[in-house]
């Protein structure tokens, strides 16, 4: 009912469309505050209440606002006030409204290719119809996803954004370090003007810090994680991007991971099959929810998005860092990068069975699921492939999903045999 409110008010009053988003977002940052989901864990819901907190104060203070993509240098921007909202974060925030449909469609009518990813044209629709209030600025980079660049270029073009796109080369060396923190300079020198504040090196270097302290924490909590039961549900590996990446190396994040790491073992010793989740986690799919909400007899451990890059940073050299950071990415280059990375994961944490989901428009996924999935057979770890769409509903097939992995869950139960 809320969404259809909100439906009926943007072709013709954007902006109290806009303002009927925002205070939803409000009213469920009061409800996640004061009324908590009971079987949440301590750290998951001082998460939940700042991952909506974060993104309503990015919407009500646009002036203070940032646009950038998931694989984004945030911390750059952080030192200059600026909060960062992801296109793939906003796009989700839609679907809870249940309006993901309508932006689509929008997005297809003015002339977006059906074949492009859900979040793209969700987000497209939004911001093109002016419920989004424009942003201070955007940023991209060129990794990982091919429609990031064409999609803030077209912001740029239709709504006035000021963006700045960076080249991030496939492969690691020291020139192409060197390239791309060259740009990140060109970033730091645009910044400086769009926000008429100074570049302050030392925040960015205490911003490193807390990054570090906080992957630290992160490893710290997964390690424990091995032989300890920690409730979770689908939902909160998607909130957890926004701790991992769209605000890592903030205050408030290392605060979280810290609550994570105390907290991961505490609990008991874990009876239930251990999945390694591959790429985005699909909310919007009730079964796979269903079996994976504060069940005890199976639970993702860790996916590959949270764990895309966990080396300590150089603070020392941070815009070097960060370029190296982006470069050697798992999701970055070779396919094979990401596949290596997810066995190893599968491995160091004791992960019974990998699951990915093949998200509709994504061709990095897709076209990558074979040779995954025969990497994980040679490690011996099962693997189910699953396909659909983690933001459109009507994309998606939840009794052919249900099947699908209902069976594998009975597969690994038959066979008896787990990493541990």
């Amino acid at each position: 009912m809320y969404g259809d409110a909100i439906r009926k008010l943007v072709p013709e009053r954007p902006e109290k469309a806009g303002k009927l988003i925002r205070a939803g977002l409000r009213l469920e940052q009061f409800h996640r505050k004061c009324f908590p989901e009971p079987k949440m864990p301590g750290a998951y819901r001082y998460l939940n209440y700042m991952a909506i907190k974060v993104v309503a104060d990015a919407l009500e203070h646009p002036e203070t606002c940032a646009w950038t993509n998931l694989f984004a240098p945030t911390e750059i921007l952080q030192t200059f006030g600026l909060t960062c909202v992801s296109m793939e974060c906003l796009s989700s925030y839609l679907s809870g409204f249940y309006l993901e449909d309508f932006f689509i469609d929008r997005a297809e009518e003015a002339g977006i290719a059906p074949t492009l990813c859900s979040y793209h044209k969700n987000f497209i629709g939004a911001a093109c119809s002016g419920v989004l209030p424009k942003p201070a600025f955007a940023m991209t980079t060129s990794m990982v996803c091919d429609g990031n660049v064409g999609t803030f270029r077209l912001l740029r073009e239709r709504l006035g954004v000021e963006d700045f796109v960076i080249d991030v080369p496939h492969v690691w060396s020291p020139e192409a370090e060197d390239y791309v923190a060259e740009q990140l300079r060109g970033l730091v020198r645009r910044l400086e003007r769009a926000t008429g504040k100074p570049y302050d090196e030392d925040a960015l270097r205490e911003a490193l810090r807390r990054e570090n302290r906080s992957k630290a924490y992160f490893r710290e909590a997964l390690e424990k994680r091995v032989a300890h039961a920690y409730p979770g549900t689908l939902t909160l590996v998607l909130f957890l991007l926004l701790a991992t990446h769209l605000n890592i190396g903030s205050a408030w994040v290392e605060t979280f991971f810290r609550m994570l790491s105390e907290e991961a073992g505490r609990g008991p010793a874990p009876h239930e099959t251990r999945l390694l989740w591959v790429h985005v986690a699909p909310y919007v799919i009730d079964p796979l929810r269903n079996f994976l909400e504060y069940n005890e007899s199976c639970a993702i451990v860790c996916d590959d998005l949270n764990l895309d890059y966990m080396e300590p940073l150089d603070e020392s050299r941070p815009l070097r860092a960060l370029a190296r950071k982006m470069i050697r990415n798992i999701y970055n280059g070779d396919f094979s990068r990401k596949a290596d990375a997810c066995v190893r994961y599968a491995k160091e944490y004791r992960c019974d069975a990998a699951v990915e989901f093949c998200h509709w428009g994504c061709k990095q996924s897709a076209g990558g699921a074979a040779l995954l999935k025969e990497k994980m057979r040679r490690a011996g770890v099962p693997m189910l492939i699953l396909d659909g769409d983690a933001l459109d509903r009507r994309n998606n097939h939840e009794g052919q999903v249900k099947t699908r992995f209902e069976a594998f869950l009975e597969m690994l139960h038959e066979e008896g045999g787990t990493a541990r």
